[in-house]
């Protein structure tokens, strides 16, 4: 309420609830009464009510509850080359028929070139052919024997940008990328069904599905994307269903036309393991969950009266909450636009309603009886649920009032684009901005294809796509501060029964994503909510049962209302979230190897010259998870381990070969690349041998584009130890976790001015050194040493026993030079902080050289801590000044030495 601190104030003499209302009336007399106008639609007559004690807001949940549930952002991750991957099952040949809708580009017909050559018979269909024209001529291809698959390419074409678009065009656009399909899916349901079946969509989104760096290009396609996405999880629920090979394959913008085409019968034959999968930067890559928290360093916006918020589907359950949650916290202008009518304030049903369900439904049947019809337990149910929204359109308008906000409410159809853009026309002229747009608007008739009839999946479509479509047309030069649009896990991952819901959903991510090009002071932001528990379609019936089931979490209302807030508030992120909980089935591997040919690649791996020592056997690349390794390691065997022994006869595995784990882990997950740099390395704990008996590295790596070409993966090292006794729980840490930095440029071979110290600048002796340190002959990289202040300058000791068994093997990181690094930290703290230094982590260490390329020259380690001891840095040069190693930010704990 804005009043200022009051010295001396004592809560005991506010008792009461009514004592401090009156307290807040008096340090505030110019509150006056709440104001609240009633529109029924924007070209009649506003009528407006004024309400002398709104009703008190009632809120739910508060920000700490949202950040209690995962808050997981999809993300673009690399997928082995293709040659690396596992068949589908599909084969294509003489026997196949395959129906190609061709795009207007030219690469359906290099498709279907190819596809001729391969032996197939081609069904061909020009992209703006009549929906009616569509399934007569399916029917017919039908009669003559089954259709095998179907590539569907509409979607590589570009269409027009959202804002210049007629309504017409949009609608014919949507028409013959979705609606055709639809169409097409429906007809061919029980054909593209089973083994050897596919249904392979493209689309020309940028080649990472308009996620990470790349906007969305032509966001049309994310309803081919969502669609598609529903179709593989329909059949793949169909008795007997399974088998078939669906995808959708995402490219960039370009004119290219032999290599999409090779690209998408490769994607038909190989790779089981995903469904979204895109081309980008001569790499593949598919979409993944990364959870993010929403706090990311940018401001946040500031939610205030002066705040205006367009807010659709406004009488849904959810919608109302949430409406409230940000009236209650902003007392802000809100237009609320919905299908059904606000309801007047003293109508006797809501009052009903608001006395409980039951309440409403004894009375209902009372009065059925009493007029002497005979109402079905559904006809009092659809009323009860008619209700129901009135109440909650009534709820959001109160709860805007009773905050000393306006209201307006509209009833319209969000498909109507005149009376949309009467209503934006209205507030142009009334604010001349939106700061939040929040659509909500939207509806379920969930039924799977054969049962789904045109005009049920044109309703549940129409509504959020043309909705929002008018909107965002009607705003067009007006500042719009965030669109926040509803969509769904099922636009994330598709949904049984849902192609139509799963592909509106998937437009708006597209469409959201999109915004970042064409309205880049728009944040863009799309919810893929769970089903919600207690309030909305989902809460009734046995849905939570049967999500439960599944392992699915319903999303607790405390947690879900104030989301939005949070998203709007928190920072300045923007995109698609996905809010849930445990996702269940939707997280589950479509292959068990997740389309890796294992064989294949392990194969590849021990045909090096030099092996990857710290890559033992590759187990999978996962979807959710990447590339996973197992490494065993001996300590019998391997010097790096027996020499490096800080408990006594305990060794631990050196960070420095932690890190060459990791930086090969990297390599393999992304062939081709080579290691720029390890970065923000984090050592959470040793990983230790004991009593001398082999123990094996769990490895996993997952990889995204970096810009300018390069790729970053995020590798961790684990141990899993199984438990004592039968029955308990597994037990996985996580001991060391960085970003690899990977690129395919050349390697810098940087020099710098250095000339070599005397030795009697160096009087610690290896000797003394190694008195106090516990490293064993290969690790005694320290032949003498000097600490000056800041500073440590140590000499590399020359030949020195392998560090390695086999010798030869493979170096990436040059690790006894970074140990080298490491062991003049050290060194600096045992004499300036009599401590050992153990490895914590550090920034970035980049391997110019390896040792092999000193031939013979002497090695030098320049070390300084410009903080006492909180951080080091090093340079490992040779006596012509030829740069090694840099190793920068390097965190230590002290253990007493």
């Amino acid at each position: 309420f804005g009043i200022p601190f009051q010295e001396g104030l004592n809560l005991r003499d506010y008792p009461t609830l009514q004592s401090v209302i009156d307290f807040v009336r008096k340090m505030r007399p110019d509150l006056g009464e709440a104001k609240v106008e009633v529109q029924e639609a924007p070209s009649e007559t506003q009528s407006s009510q004024t309400v002398a004690s709104p009703s008190p807001i009632q809120t739910i949940g508060a920000l700490e509850d949202a950040d209690r549930i995962p808050r997981r952002v999809p993300v673009p991750v690399l997928r082995p080359p293709i040659d690396f991957c596992k068949p589908t099952g599909v084969t294509i040949g003489a026997d196949s028929r395959i129906v190609v809708m061709l795009d207007r580009g030219g690469v359906g017909q290099k498709l279907v070139e190819k596809l001729q050559k391969r032996g197939a018979t081609v069904l061909t269909l020009e992209p703006g052919v009549a929906t009616d024209a569509l399934d007569s001529q399916l029917k017919t291809w039908l009669s003559e024997g089954k259709i095998q698959g179907v590539f569907w390419l509409p979607a590589l074409d570009v269409e027009p940008p959202i804002e210049e678009m007629t309504a017409e065009e949009w609608r014919e656009h949507n028409r013959v990328r979705v609606k055709n399909l639809y169409t097409t899916m429906r007809a061919l349901y029980d054909s593209v069904s089973g083994p050897n079946t596919f249904l392979v969509s493209a689309t020309r989104l940028g080649g990472l599905h308009g996620y990470g760096p790349v906007p969305a290009v032509a966001p049309l396609g994310g309803a081919v994307v969502g669609f598609t996405k529903a179709y593989n999880m329909e059949q793949a629920l169909r008795e007997g269903g399974k088998g078939v090979t669906v995808k959708a394959v995402d490219f960039e913008a370009s004119r290219k036309t032999v290599e999409p085409a090779e690209q998408l019968i490769a994607e038909a034959l190989f790779d089981p393991g995903v469904v979204e999968v895109g081309y980008f930067e001569g790499q593949r890559y598919a979409v993944s969950l990364e959870e993010q928290p929403a706090r990311d360093g940018a401001p946040g916006m500031a939610l205030g009266k002066d705040t205006v918020f367009v807010v659709t589907g406004a009488a849904g359950g959810i919608t109302s909450a949430i409406t409230v949650d940000l009236a209650a916290h902003s007392g802000g202008v809100f237009y609320l636009l919905d299908l059904v009518q606000a309801p007047a304030r003293d109508d006797k049903y809501v009052t009903l309603f608001r006395q409980g369900r039951e309440t409403l439904k004894q009375a209902l049947i009372a009065e059925a009886k009493a007029a002497g019809e005979k109402a079905t337990p559904k006809q009092i149910d659809d009323r009860i649920l008619a209700i129901e929204r009135q109440e909650a359109a009534l709820r959001a308008i109160e709860a805007v009032e009773a905050a000393g906000g306006t209201a307006h409410y509209y009833s319209l159809d969000l498909r109507d684009g005149d009376k949309v853009a009467a209503v934006i026309e209205e507030i142009r002229q009334r604010h001349g901005k939106i700061d939040v747009l929040l659509h909500a608007g939207g509806l379920l008739l969930d039924r799977t294809l054969p049962n789904k009839e045109p005009n049920q999946f044109a309703l549940v479509y129409d509504v959020k796509a043309d909705g929002f479509f008018n909107l965002l047309k009607a705003a067009r030069g007006m500042p719009i501060g965030a669109t926040v649009s509803f969509s769904s896990v099922a636009g994330r991952f598709g949904n049984n029964g849902q192609t139509d819901y799963s592909a509106a959903n998937d437009l708006l991510c597209k469409i959201t994503s999109s915004m970042r090009t064409w309205r880049p002071q728009t944040r863009g932001i799309a919810i893929d909510w769970t089903a919600w528990g207690q309030i909305g379609m989902a809460s009734r019936g046995s849905v939570q049962q049967i999500l439960e089931s599944l392992g699915v979490d319903m999303l607790p209302p405390e947690a879900g209302v104030p989301t939005i807030r949070r998203e709007l508030t928190y920072g300045g992120a923007r995109g698609e979230v996905v809010v849930a909980g445990r996702l269940g089935a939707w997280l589950d591997e479509k292959d068990p190897t997740g389309g890796l040919d294992v064989d294949k690649l392990n194969a590849w791996l021990a045909a090096r010259e030099r092996p990857l020592l710290m890559v033992g056997a590759v187990k999978s690349y996962r979807l959710y998870g990447g590339l996973e390794v197992e490494t065993t390691l001996d300590p019998k065997v391997q010097p790096f381990l027996f020499d490096h022994a800080p408990d006594e006869g305990t060794p631990w595995l050196p960070g420095v070969m932690a890190t060459e784990a990791l930086a090969q882990t990297a390599t393999v997950a992304a062939p081709g690349y080579r290691v720029a740099s390890v970065e923000h390395e984090e050592m959470l704990g040793a990983f230790k041998f004991f009593r001398m008996e082999p123990r094996t590295l769990h490895l996993s790596a997952t990889v995204k584009p970096a810009g300018g070409g390069e790729l970053l993966a995020r590798v961790t090292l684990r141990s899993v130890t199984k438990p004592a006794k039968e029955g308990l729980p597994v037990q996985v840490k996580e001991h060391f976790i960085a970003d690899v930095r990977l690129t395919t440029a050349p390697a810098e071979k940087p020099t710098l001015p250095f000339t070599p110290p005397a030795a009697e600048s160096l009087p610690i002796t290896a000797q003394e050194i190694y008195k106090t340190f516990f490293h064993g002959p290969a690790y005694q990289v320290i032949e003498r040493a000097g600490v000056d202040g800041e500073k440590c300058i140590a000499l590399m000791a020359h030949s020195l026993p392998a560090d390695a068994e086999p010798a030869h093997a493979a170096s990436l990181m040059a690790p006894r030079l970074v140990e080298l690094c490491f062991q003049a930290a050290a060194l600096w703290h045992t004499h300036v902080k009599q401590a050992m230094a153990f490895p914590l982590g550090f920034e970035k260490v980049i391997a110019y050289r390896q040792p092999e390329e000193g031939e013979g020259r002497r090695l030098y380690c320049i070390g300084a801590t410009p903080n006492d001891g909180e951080r080091f840095d090093a340079t490992v040069v040779d006596e012509a000044g030829n740069v090694f190693v840099t190793l920068t930010g390097y965190r230590t704990v002290g253990r007493p030495a």
